[in-house]
């Protein structure tokens, strides 16, 4: 079945609120039973004022009226069709498949969503029900009837974009509720959303800037899914992980047995016996894609005292180069450890064919580093000790694809402060490297 954006009917209800005291009706709660009689009794005392838009591919929001099936049809409804419906409601005198109902809710609307997911009765449940950063107060922790959950549809997907606590709370709930639970940069907060950002954020919402900056990350949960729709042909790869430390550090991005899964509306639907909690990075406005990559490497510290200092990587792909990525790694560089961490690229670069790998250092330390190994009768090893880099290891999380990079100067493996050196493709045979130059 198609699912682009443009082939699927999205039922818009604007429900307007009719000031009761000015009918002359009680503000009190009612029971539910006796609320529906009160309003069947006095229907033809005002006009309802809710009003159901349909939106499709040759309309641009025409009006289903209340007791007129026909409309339905004049409107152009096409019920093989998904539908997806914001907040909620459908006619029951259309025979529509409630596998093909989509609830999508933000915030309290979530949640909303979920009971109205639950209080379906019969044996077939709706669709899917899509959570936007669902709200944290008074939901975090609660059982599973309180709240958006798995058993509300037939597919649950959430996506957590501001469950940072303050004070104890959180705006976004953090604990899985779906199926399939996305945690964009961690779920905690999203970039481009700090006070920092308040500049930016005056030149395009003016007076408003402050109250933007402050429900920047909740609502960065719709945009990723609105992007969704906008980009289908480049969506958001997320990767089951534990937390965002181990993300952080590219050790999650296998994607063996289709444990990963694609964030927004074109998720995979796999309904799960239990909730699979997906991580990834995003950039800080739309198009949010990005390229993760997994880098591991290993140093021969040859001074064998642990050297704090930064990297720089520039990556030559068969589509694209970037340059001068920095890298940090931990406190110091120690002698025969592995290095694991994440780089993340705004574009696709295609295959990866060359490393360019440079300390950067400055060239004052440059030269105290000779200075220093001229004084200091080192024991054993070469008089400019440094470090030895022999091949970095390479992971994409999109296509999968693993590849190995060997110096491409053989001869002198030593990296010095300043100095730059070139890694190219290579093949790892036993304790061997062999070159080979694509």
């Amino acid at each position: 079945m198609d699912t682009s954006p443009l082939c699927f009917s999205i039922l818009l209800v604007l429900c307007i609120f009719i000031q009761s005291s000015a009918l002359g009706q009680s503000l009190k709660p009612e029971p539910f039973g006796r609320r529906a009689q009160a309003v069947e009794t006095n229907k033809t005392l005002h006009e309802m004022k809710t009003r159901f838009l349909l939106f499709g591919e040759t309309n641009q929001g025409c009006q289903i009226r209340i007791n007129h099936p026909d409309t339905l049809q004049e409107c152009g409804f096409n019920s093989s069709l998904p539908l997806v419906m914001i907040i909620h409601g459908w006619s029951e005198s259309v025979q529509l498949s409630r596998s093909h109902v989509h609830l999508i809710g933000y915030s309290l609307g979530a949640h909303v969503s979920g009971f109205a997911g639950s209080s379906i009765g019969g044996t077939h449940k709706i669709g899917r029900i899509t959570g936007l950063d669902a709200a944290g107060p008074l939901f975090e922790g609660s059982a599973p009837s309180n709240r958006l959950s798995p058993d509300d549809a037939n597919f649950v997907d959430a996506i957590h974009t501001f469950t940072r606590e303050h004070m104890g709370l959180s705006v976004g709930i953090k604990q899985p509720i779906g199926h399939y639970d996305f945690y964009p940069n961690g779920g905690s907060f999203q970039p481009g959303c700090h006070f920092l950002e308040l500049y930016r954020h005056i030149a395009q919402h003016g007076f408003n800037a402050i109250t933007q900056t402050i429900k920047c990350s909740h609502e960065r949960s719709v945009h990723l899914f609105i992007d969704s729709l906008l980009h289908a042909g480049t969506q958001s790869m997320a990767y089951p992980c534990g937390d965002m430390n181990s993300f952080s550090q590219g050790l999650c991005l296998s994607c063996k047995k289709g444990r990963c899964n694609t964030l927004g509306y074109h998720v995979r639907q796999e309904p799960r016996s239990k909730s699979k909690r997906l991580f990834l990075v995003t950039r800080a406005q739309s198009p949010f894609k990005v390229y993760h990559y997994q880098f591991k490497i290993q140093f021969i510290n040859q001074t064998e005292t642990p050297i704090q200092t930064t990297f720089t990587m520039s990556l030559l792909g068969t589509k694209e180069k970037m340059q001068k990525i920095p890298i940090t790694l931990g406190k110091g560089i120690a002698s025969n450890k592995t290095y694991s961490f994440l780089i993340t690229l705004d574009v696709d670069i295609g295959e990866l064919i060359m490393i360019k790998f440079k300390w950067e250092n400055s060239a004052v330390w440059a030269n105290v580093w000779d200075t220093v190994q001229t004084i200091i009768p080192w024991s054993t090893g070469p008089r400019h000790s440094g470090l030895v880099l022999k091949t970095i290891r390479v992971k994409a999380g999109e296509t999968q694809q693993r590849m190995t990079f060997c110096s491409e100067n053989t001869d002198d493996l030593l990296l010095r402060p300043t100095q730059e050196k070139i890694f190219v493709k290579c093949e790892i045979k036993s304790k061997t490297s062999k070159r080979k130059i694509r």
